[in-house]
């Protein structure tokens, strides 16, 4: 199968950061396959509750996701051979667009900088995808994208069982659901082998830092916006009301954090 050999590893499990000041704004680095023993550090003190480098992290890592799982969306309505693949290339697109929204909404108010690029191993999962034709189009596409999905479904858990920031909760409660819809709908194609899929899910190959980090975006670049479609039915999480972890903010709260102590 050549989803074996172009597209392997997982998308989210982990990642070590550089503690200064600077990654705060956004990660030195997003390596999926380090385990950090400081994930927990409180970065950040915050009128949501605190931010620590892991919740920092998932905010980045859902923004990446919909980089690169948005357009292979739009790829799977153009190339999909089944009804299945057109239909779960709708989901992706609607599903990432209302998460990419919600990313954006809550990144500048925990004063967190998002990338406008992929990491270059999901780039090269788009690239795996754009080059495949007929059948093996739909066969690579379902199984990267559940291998993918299922790598994310575990760490999701973990974001939403142990965050004391609101706004990293309501992403992650959101991001719940859409990572279980779009496993579900590749389950649908019929197409995954889930003895080779799990097997990736699990066993990740030793990939370099700069494979796995999506880049910083330049000074004033345009941030890129992942349009929902006419048709969507999916939604950003409606953040009013959202508190931290100790009740109402103080009268003149800033909205944006301020970096702790090193």
């Amino acid at each position: 199968m050549r989803f074996s050999r172009n597209a392997t590893g997982t998308l989210f499990v982990g990642g070590a950061m550089a503690l200064t000041l600077t990654a705060l704004a956004y990660p030195g680095m997003l390596g999926l396959d380090k385990v950090s023993t400081a994930q927990d550090r409180v970065i950040a003190n915050t009128q949501w509750g605190p931010l620590t480098e892991q919740d920092r992290d998932f905010v980045v890592k859902v923004r990446a996701a919909g980089l690169w799982e948005y357009p292979v969306g739009q790829i799977g309505l153009q190339k999909g051979g089944s009804k299945a693949v057109i239909t779960a290339s709708q989901h992706l697109i609607d599903g990432h667009a209302a998460l990419d929204t919600t990313c954006r909404k809550i990144a500048p108010m925990l004063n967190i900088t998002l990338p406008n690029v992929a990491s270059p191993q999901q780039l090269g999962f788009v690239s795996t995808l754009k080059s495949d034709q007929g059948k093996q189009f739909d066969t690579d596409f379902a199984n990267i994208l559940r291998m993918t999905h299922g790598s994310i479904f575990n760490a999701i858990a973990k974001i939403r069982s142990t965050t004391k920031n609101s706004l990293v909760r309501a992403l992650a409660d959101q991001a719940n659901d859409t990572v279980l819809d779009h496993m579900t709908v590749m389950e649908k194609t019929g197409l995954v082998d889930f003895d080779q899929t799990l097997f990736q899910q699990t066993t990740p190959p030793k990939l370099p830092n700069s494979d796995l980090t999506p880049p910083a975006p330049p000074p004033g670049q345009p941030e890129v916006v992942l349009t929902p479609p006419a048709t969507a039915t999916a939604s950003p999480v409606d953040l009013s009301g959202l508190l931290g972890g100790g009740g109402t903010p103080a009268a003149g709260a800033s909205p944006n954090p301020g970096p702790t102590g090193g």
